[in-house]
């Protein structure tokens, strides 16, 4: 009678375990509304996560880039990506999203519920290579220039309408607004985004190049300013071998993210830095997007211990000196000039641009940059209309074979069928909730890997079943042939679902997504039907012949 109780204590306990984790409870989760805006809201639901295919969502194939980069090891590469693209899809608030490699040379992205394509293809495609170095103060470009000219005119380069000494007005460094802050001293120091108030005439770099008459001198040390019409002219002159081999050394050529309205025409910003960096963004151990009355969208940041010893040392040679945000080989907005050493604490200036924007950058600086360019080799929308068509279909498949397992087992077994379909129903039970204790995500091959699994769990009820029938042809006692119809059917029980649970440990290693979530809802039933039909239907006997106080016989 103790064992009985002992028996029954630990099917109580495991169907309240069971109930725990599937009872409906509120969630926080963060989803972005149609402003683009990042909120956390608070929902209630039963834990069982939706897959892609059952929700809808996106799907992403991203490959190493190698028109950007020259890559040797592909398969190393993406071994890398991996955890920052997991990083930056997990910070969207999306924790359904699955990211893995597939095969050597693929990352699969698959993002349920998100369908702003082009934003998920910036927040895993952008390097996030954050660097800061010093705008040049020795007039390098206007040294090269003319020799700039002569390789253009040689290659065949003209001179924009025939005009020799054309000319424009720069605006002057003066009433800046955006900031670097220092640890301690938390002055702000002059930044880029007001170019009105306060104008300065520029003198003509050269006279007469086709390089020349396109850069004007801008308001500070480093800076010039290109009408935009003519930006792609110059990326054309620039990118030539010979141009790249004459430009001065140590130095780079990078374009602003701003551009300056001059008259009725509109500027685009290119300075001349080091190329050495004070500092990378590796050292960020946090970022946050923020809205300021002054300076707008901005993204605050902070660098680890180390980070702020180099930075501060950096800055600490170089007060007085205009320092360059660059991200992604773009300057971000105006260089400030640095007033005072700087530590740990940052903030990169977006001007006008929205919160989304600034979060987004946040999320990718958090993660960190890619270690290598990745693109998007394939893009797919999968619309929710599928996801509500395969829910409905997997219901309905699940309940016709939980209905006819029903019948076969109370038809061919009797009183016997009928304990196994309350084992049953405990299987059902105690696999859903073995998915939401673990939070996996409910696939629609999972769905039908549940299925399945359903007929597999009285599988083992009809193994000990045929044996209880054989010892019962023997004349053997009812009890006696229980005991001995459960102890026989043993070893066939095992050897078959223990190679089954080994089949779908090598699929889910070596699967993709879905056949992955095929594999762990097939795993959760089997070990599921072992509980149910060894331990709980057994149970169910001894509690029956306790009650009937040593049945003589059996229907079975």
């Amino acid at each position: 009678m103790s064992n009985l109780k002992t028996r029954l204590a630990v099917i109580a306990a495991l169907c309240a375990l069971s109930l725990f984790f599937l009872f409906p409870r509120n969630i926080t989760v963060r989803t972005r509304g149609s402003d683009g805006i990042l909120r956390e809201t608070t929902q209630r639901h039963v834990p069982l996560r939706k897959g892609l295919d059952l929700q809808g969502g996106m799907h992403l194939a991203l490959e190493v880039d190698d028109s950007k980069q020259a890559v040797a090891d592909k398969s190393d590469a993406i071994d890398r990506a991996l955890k920052t693209v997991r990083t930056r899809i997990e910070g969207t608030g999306v924790s359904e999203a699955v990211v893995q490699k597939a095969g050597s040379d693929r990352i699969i992205v698959e993002i349920p519920g998100l369908s702003d394509q082009e934003r998920a293809k910036s927040i895993v495609q952008d390097q996030a290579f954050l660097e800061f170095k010093i705008t040049d103060r020795s007039g390098a470009l206007e040294k090269v220039l003319p020799r700039l000219d002569q390789i253009v005119r040689e290659k065949g380069g003209v001179v924009k309408g025939g005009d020799t000494t054309a000319s424009i007005t720069a605006p002057a460094n003066k009433g800046l607004q955006g900031l670097l802050t220092g640890a301690d001293t938390a002055k702000k120091v002059a930044s880029a985004t007001d170019t009105s108030k306060k104008a300065d005439t520029a003198a003509t770099l050269t006279q007469g190049g086709p390089v020349s008459q396109l850069i004007q001198a801008g308001g500070m040390p480093g800076e010039y300013s290109i009408e935009r019409d003519n930006v792609a002219t110059i990326e054309r002159y620039l990118a030539m071998p010979e141009v790249q081999a004459a430009l001065p050394p140590g130095k780079e050529l990078l374009f602003g993210t701003d551009s300056v309205a001059l008259g009725n025409k509109m500027y685009r910003s290119l300075y001349v830095v080091d190329a050495r960096a004070l500092i990378t963004g590796d050292y960020i151990t946090t970022a946050r997007p923020n809205q300021t009355p002054t300076e707008g969208t901005v993204v605050e940041f902070e660098l680890n211990n180390e980070g702020g010893r180099r930075f501060r040392n950096e800055t600490a040679k170089n007060i007085k000196n205009y320092m360059a945000i660059v991200l992604d080989k773009r300057v971000m907005g105006r260089p400030p000039i640095i007033q005072s050493a700087i530590s740990t604490r940052g903030q990169i200036t977006l001007g006008g641009r929205d919160l989304a924007a600034a979060q987004d950058l946040a999320l990718v600086l958090r993660a960190g940059a890619l270690p290598v360019p990745l693109r998007v080799a394939e893009v797919r929308q999968i619309g929710p209309s599928l996801g509500a068509d395969s829910i409905r279909k997997g219901e309905m498949a699940g309940a016709i074979a939980v209905l006819l397992v029903v019948v076969i087992m109370i038809g061919y077994y009797r009183f016997s069928g009928l304990l196994a379909v309350g084992g049953l129903a405990l299987y059902m039970l105690y696999t859903l909730a073995t998915l939401a204790g673990f939070d996996a995500v409910l696939t629609l091959p999972g769905l039908a890997g549940f299925v399945l699994s359903i007929g597999i769990a009285v599988d083992a009820n009809v193994l000990i079943f045929e044996r209880i029938r054989e010892e019962l042809n023997h004349g053997k006692t009812v009890r006696t042939a229980i005991d001995e119809g459960f102890r026989h059917a043993m070893p066939a029980i095992i050897d078959s679902n223990v190679s089954t649970i080994l089949t779908a440990a090598v699929l889910y290693q070596y699967g993709s997504g879905p056949v992955k979530g095929f594999a762990v809802t097939l795993i959760a039933g089997i070990v599921a039907s072992l509980v149910t039909s060894i331990f709980v239907v057994r149970t169910f006997y001894l509690l029956w012949l306790n009650r009937s106080r040593g049945a003589q016989t059996l229907s079975i």
